[in-house]
């Protein structure tokens, strides 16, 4: 199954994809650590954004192809990405959950951007001011929304459990 986080930097989508990937014991791609593994490679890319999405589309095909669970934990702000996420799963002939991690409470959001520490070595977290200028486009289809302003981690990783078993039926 391929379980696709999606949100704008500071949302919680992070905490949630690694406690549910231990959860699962699936694998966990972070689109933070595959981006900041290309700069730090020197090699030159026209866009970042696009080689560091390409690179974890073929990572999740092939741990899918495998037999595990993966989480992408991404932005994935276009439509052009969350459809290329869902054409990962169909290739691999597994199931594709879409999840968009959201933060109501602006005064949150923002503190947890602001204070927030990156455990990646060299990566440098985005403003506030660049969170709210970044490309981010309505869903127009069907996804679970989290609010992670509004429960604690653990009451998100249930809904998320019991979405998966759903699907698994």
């Amino acid at each position: 199954m391929l379980i696709i986080l999606s949100g704008l930097p500071g949302t919680g989508k992070s905490t949630i994809a690694r406690e549910l990937a231990r959860q699962l014991r699936a694998v966990h791609l972070r689109m933070d650590s595959i981006e900041q593994a290309i700069r730090e490679s020197g090699v030159v890319v026209v866009s970042l954004d696009d080689a560091g999405y390409r690179a974890a589309y073929a990572v999740a095909e092939d741990n899918l192809r495998l037999g595990h669970t993966v989480i992408a934990d991404s932005v994935n702000p276009l439509p052009v990405t969350r459809r290329a996420w869902v054409d990962v799963a169909h290739r691999a002939q597994v199931p594709a959950i879409e999840v968009e991690v959201t933060c109501s409470d602006a005064h949150e959001h923002r503190r947890r951007v602001e204070t927030r520490a990156t455990d990646i070595a060299g990566l440098k977290g985005p403003t506030w001011p660049e969170v709210l200028a970044r490309e981010y486009h309505p869903w127009d289809r069907e996804r679970i929304v989290i609010d992670t302003a509004q429960a604690s981690v653990e009451d998100h990783l249930e809904t998320l459990r019991a979405a998966i078993a759903a699907r698994v039926r």
